[in-house]
């Protein structure tokens, strides 16, 4: 496992659309995907244990987000065969043992990752409803324990997006397990 920090993006570039497939082969595309106020995007998986101890505050966070007509999509870039917790099959067991709410899209070919210039899991991102780039960053403050949260960095950069205001700052990168590249 390789520890690395998001990328600084630009703030107000537009990221790519993008369709992908959930486990079943059902097809999303990010027009389907976003809402009246917005899209929150997180590259994800299932065994990174700093993607692992935040999903039960991401779920926690879609749905406030939901009310603020910001809808939610996770994405999986690490189907390699090397991680087979990973697999869509697992990820189906996830959805349903962590009752996902949101679609947890399989990004096979890397390409949808690769376009964000995400690098680790969780790398996330909150996009308006032009698709431009409003906040890249952490979660919050304590990814390790939900207790020791001072700062809901996330959750309240959702908030200004809803309220139309600026985009919150500065932003702290996100930190997670290296996304596991095909070669």
């Amino acid at each position: 496992m390789t520890l690395l920090e998001s990328l600084n993006l630009t703030l107000g570039d537009v990221m790519p659309h993008f369709s992908l497939k959930n486990p079943e082969g059902l097809p999303f595309s990010s027009e389907d995907l976003m809402g009246k106020n917005g899209l929150f995007v997180i590259f994800t998986c299932n065994h990174c244990p700093y993607a692992v101890a935040i999903w039960p505050r991401v779920i926690k966070l879609a749905r406030y987000a939901s009310n603020l007509g910001i809808h939610c999509v996770a994405i999986n870039p690490n189907i390699n065969p090397d991680y087979p917790d990973d697999s869509p099959q697992k990820m189906n067991e996830k959805i349903k043992d962590w009752g996902i709410p949101f679609p947890y899209l399989v990004d096979e070919h890397q390409n949808v990752a690769r376009s964000y210039h995400a690098q680790c899991t969780p790398d996330m991102y909150v996009l308006k409803s032009d698709h431009s780039l409003y906040y890249h960053g952490r979660f919050d403050d304590s990814w390790q324990d939900e207790t020791k949260v001072t700062q809901e960095e996330l959750k309240r950069a959702l908030t200004c997006l809803s309220e139309n205001s600026a985009s919150p700052s500065p932003q702290s990168p996100s930190m997670g397990c290296s996304i596991k590249w095909l070669p």
